[in-house]
């Protein structure tokens, strides 16, 4: 039994014995800790231009770069389908390495906000495009293992890189952090240099066709919601989004104000969420073997949703234990659109598919950032609760919608 568990844990990294892939892992895990060291500076940053306006500029920021992502991403797409995607890696590392060393000279509010907004640009394209090359390189053996690593490694590098950001910050001083970042996309840059682009590019062929952008992002929405399972895994992300967006906005608030707690115990009780959710990416691929993954979709969306509904009703130490099956639920109901995607779509066709995810992906996010605003600035004390209802709300649409209009939750396994 205990060699039956160390073997589950021990599964995603097999992933890494594919040599393109775990170039590409490495080169995406440094680029995802720069991210973090750039998120504590624009903080550090923003409490420098004013401690009454540090909340707006950082609220701003956020606004910017989801804004980045849905209006740019269905492009990236489209062009990791039409041009070379090794290119697209490596010319967007370079050029947000350029942008991150700008911030240590910034003088003016407005400069942060067009820093932050170019660099999501190329963050736009770089995202899409890295998902759509995972499928390229690694077997369908192993393809679900190397999407769970890289999520997993997102969501630990989450919770161990700001500390790490704040420890160096402290070292180097908040805008030199900037140069550790732009450091971090050289190397990340120059990994991707040494992988043969012709692996990351075999499925796609042109056939001589012109490049129609419009077109071709729609043809990428489309694909996106012409798949009941994808379009169900969408939906489920939705759901995942309220109350994800619950978790994020209101937990300050609650251990703050409604437990009268310090930000010692909300730093424990995120890093609670991040571990859960690291842990459920490792194993993921083991819990749910189905080709609709309808268990992960489900159990994840009903984990998130039950955790944070009684949340307001409990104490401290139970809110830890809560905030961890959260993180465990919203990896299970997020996960599985990147293997859909990757399994259920063509080849030549991925890259604008991943872009059209990633485009509304993040909409839905921005639409449960401000819900999550109401429910925490007009229902304190029971902002958790209306937000849980409301995910429940959401879920059984999601359910009752796909029973009628596909035969998702009948469909046998092979």
């Amino acid at each position: 039994m205990m060699k039956d568990k160390l073997t589950a844990l021990a599964e995603p990294f097999v992933a890494l014995k594919n040599r393109v892939f775990a170039g590409l892992y490495f080169a995406e895990s440094i680029s995802l800790l720069g991210d973090a060291f750039t998120w504590v500076g624009l903080a550090l940053l923003s409490y420098q231009f004013g401690k009454e306006r540090s909340a707006v500029i950082l609220a701003t920021a956020l606004t910017l770069r989801v804004a980045a992502f849905i209006i740019f991403s269905p492009f990236a797409g489209v062009l990791a389908d039409r041009v070379s995607r090794k290119a697209i890696l490596y010319t967007t590392h370079f050029i947000r390495m350029a942008i991150v060393a700008c911030l240590p000279f910034v003088q003016h509010e407005w400069q942060i906000y067009a820093l932050v907004f170019a660099l999501n640009v190329f963050n736009a394209f770089f995202t899409p495009t890295y998902r759509s090359v995972i499928p390229q390189v690694t077997d369908k053996a192993h393809y679900r293992q190397a999407v769970g690593l890289s999520t997993a490694t997102f969501q630990i590098l989450g919770v161990l890189g700001p500390g790490l950001a704040g420890i160096l910050a402290v070292w180097f001083g908040a805008r030199q952090i900037f140069l550790i970042d732009a450091a971090s996309f050289i190397i990340a840059a120059i990994l991707i240099l040494m992988l043969p682009a012709a692996k990351m590019q075999k499925a796609i062929q042109h056939k001589g066709k012109t490049f129609t952008a419009w077109h071709d992002v729609i043809k990428g929405i489309r694909l996106l919601f012409s798949n009941p399972l994808i379009r169900f895994a969408l939906f489920i992300e939705f759901v995942s989004a309220i109350a994800g967006a619950q978790i994020l906005v209101n937990t300050v608030g609650h251990i703050k104000t409604g437990l009268h707690l310090t930000d010692k115990h909300y730093g424990w009780v995120m890093a609670a969420f991040g571990i859960g959710a690291s842990i459920a990416a490792f194993v993921a691929g083991s819990l749910d073997k189905t080709k609709t993954r309808r268990l992960s979709l489900v159990v994840g969306a009903l984990v998130l949703a039950i955790t944070i509904s009684i949340t307001n009703f409990v104490g401290y130490p139970v809110m830890l234990v809560l905030w961890l099956f959260a993180g465990l639920g919203q990896s299970l109901a997020e996960m599985p659109s990147e293997t859909l995607i990757g399994e259920n779509i063509g080849g030549s066709e991925q890259g604008k598919v991943y872009g059209s995810h990633f485009a509304f992906s993040h909409l839905w996010w921005a639409i449960a950032y401000p819900i999550a605003g109401f429910t925490g600035s007009h229902f304190p004390g029971r902002d958790f609760l209306y937000g849980g209802l409301i995910s429940f709300l959401f879920l059984g649409v999601a359910l009752v919608f796909i029973k009628k209009k596909t035969s998702l939750f009948y469909k046998p396994i092979t």
